[in-house]
């Protein structure tokens, strides 16, 4: 039997740019568009229409913009992931919207091989950000007012093997990956990412790599 499809919601304030994202992602291997939103405030009522894995949410929208959106859709119980889409390289915003529980971002001009890619990665629980502004908002995290000394505290918390596989996750390491530099299982990375997640009360794995670049260990 094939798995289910993952199901995406698309929200974005320009019809026609959910309209091409709906019809290039809708029967892409894998992927099923269940429902559009025209700005953030749709969003619940499209969540409660339709289950959703994978929300794509445009940061800019009139009314409520994609970071409450986001806050908001993470909030739910059993929240979907949501990848933020930007049009600019230099919106500042992309970073609040990840400390929101975001698991990534990407560019809306993306190509679309690398969109539906990233879906499929953040559905499997890996975040997945753009290359061409990782960077750039790691540095702007780390040199926020107080974010290294909270971040310190927060890591204090970790045991030793938690700690590596803390930074490992911001150093953009896969579960395999971890597995195989700390010569464990991944059953044993995934059991020690969910302690990571709940000691440092994070959402999701995009959020320990932040509090691990805020504390200037990657």
């Amino acid at each position: 039997m094939s798995e289910s499809p993952i199901r995406v919601l698309v929200v974005d304030d320009d019809a026609l740019v959910r309209s091409g994202l709906t019809m290039m992602l809708d029967g892409a291997d894998g992927l099923r568009v269940v429902g559009e939103a025209g700005d953030g405030d749709q969003v619940p009522a499209a969540l409660d229409a339709h289950p959703t894995d994978v929300v794509l949410m445009d940061i800019r929208m009139p009314r409520v913009n994609g970071i409450a959106a986001t806050a908001r859709a993470r909030a739910r119980a059993n929240p979907p992931e949501v990848i933020v889409l930007t049009t600019f390289d230099s919106d500042e915003n992309v970073l609040r919207a990840l400390r929101a529980g975001a698991s990534g971002f990407l560019l809306k001009d993306a190509p679309p091989t690398e969109i539906a890619t990233a879906i499929r990665r953040v559905a499997a629980g890996e975040p997945i950000l753009s290359p061409r502004i990782t960077r750039r908002l790691m540095d702007r995290a780390a040199t926020e007012a107080g974010a290294y000394a909270r971040a310190r505290t927060a890591l204090a918390n970790l045991s030793a093997r938690e700690h590596d596989v803390a930074v490992a996750v911001g150093q953009g390491r896969t579960n395999a990956e971890i597995a195989a530099e700390l010569h464990v299982s991944v059953a044993t990375v995934k059991a020690h990412i969910t302690k990571v997640l709940t000691k440092l009360d994070a959402g999701n794995r995009t959020q320990i790599a932040l509090l691990v670049h805020d504390a200037g260990l990657v």
